[in-house]
């Protein structure tokens, strides 16, 4: 069976005339995916022959909302999506005075093994396609009735780890017959794996890279994030320069504040000494606690930030959203996990 979803419109049309089809039929159909249609019997502007040809040779296959959680606080959406196999996905809606953003996963699970995080807990089960990356943002957008203007590739998994996913998954969104959502408007987190940023850089994508730096020492990333270990620090900024050297686009750098392992007077320093000269964007993130996780937040937020500052260096702190709703990284999936395995 074939992915049309996962298709440009110009591939679409390319399979249909193989089918024996005229290629303007590819626009019709391409439109129909971006409403969000389900079947290819909702298509009703093709022919019932082209229908029925459609779901004999093609898939079609939308996620089903498996759970959903309305944060009170702040209008934050937490969805839990059912794929296809059974597997199951995270994406969080967060609403912003400039828009709405929608977070998104890439893989069911990560390999990456953060230990802030629940998302690399079980281990990472597969990679998404395309259009599962698509659909999260295409039925967020439909259930909550909300229009998405930013994205977010900060869910589960890690982007780069599933590279040219991603990067079909980046030219399906920006189409302008599809959600047509520019690459300014997206954001791609990252744990750091460098020859993969090297190989982002040489697209000249004009997206905005988040870098999940957490640590500016080699001892203390390498226990936080076991990337770390093959590469270190001062390789990673490396690939940072040169990826700004070649889109000329500024790295936000994302730091999780964690109690008394990175908050110290000494780490704020020595951050700011690695991104002296270098156009950057430093974003603390207060903590969320993890079940699993002994690490909990850190209660100096705002003094490192003024260490920072103090520096030269540009900071702001993120806005907590979503905290009565299990909105952190991978809380959601870990929890219908257990709630699954228990019966």
């Amino acid at each position: 069976m074939v992915d049309i979803k996962s298709m440009t419109e110009e591939e679409l049309a390319g399979w249909l005339k193989e089918l024996g089809e005229p290629a303007f039929r590819a626009k019709q159909i391409f439109k129909w995916l971006y409403r969000g249609a389900s079947s290819f019997q909702e298509m009703t502007d093709l022919s019932k022959a082209l229908r029925q040809k459609l779901e004999e040779a093609a898939l079609l296959a939308p996620p089903a909302v498996a759970r959903k959680q309305e944060s009170r606080q702040d209008g934050t959406i937490k969805y839990l999506w059912r794929l296809a196999d059974g597997n199951c996905v995270e994406s969080v809606l967060m609403r912003y005075q400039h828009g709405n953003t929608v977070c998104i996963s890439c893989q069911v699970g990560c390999r990456m093994g953060c230990a802030f995080c629940a998302s690399t807990i079980a281990g990472k089960v597969r990679d998404l396609t395309p259009a599962e990356m698509l659909d999260q943002v295409l039925f967020t957008q439909i259930d909550s009735g909300a229009p998405v203007s930013n994205i977010v590739l900060m869910g589960i998994g890690e982007p780069l780890d599933n590279f040219n996913t991603v990067l079909r998954f980046l030219t399906l969104v920006n189409c302008p017959d599809g959600l047509n959502i520019g690459m300014r408007h997206i954001s791609l987190s990252t744990c750091g794996l460098v020859e993969q940023i090297d190989k982002l850089a040489r697209h000249r994508l004009q997206l905005t890279l988040s870098v999940s730096l957490h640590a500016p020492d080699d001892e203390t990333r390498s226990r936080l994030m076991p990337v770390n270990r093959g590469v270190g620090v001062e390789k990673l900024l490396g690939a940072c320069r040169r990826y700004f050297d070649q889109t000329g686009r500024r790295i936000s750098y994302e730091y999780a504040m964690i109690d008394g392992v990175n908050d110290d007077g000494w780490q704020a320093d020595l951050l700011a000494k690695r991104l002296r000269g270098a156009p950057a964007h430093v974003n603390l993130i207060p903590l969320n606690e993890v079940e699993e996780s002994p690490l909990k937040p850190s209660r100096r937020v705002a003094a490192f930030q003024k260490r920072l500052e103090s520096q030269g260096v540009t900071v702001t702190v993120r806005r907590k959203l979503g905290g009565d709703i299990d909105a952190s990284c991978g809380q959601l999936r870990r929890k219908a996990m257990r709630e699954d395995a228990h019966g």
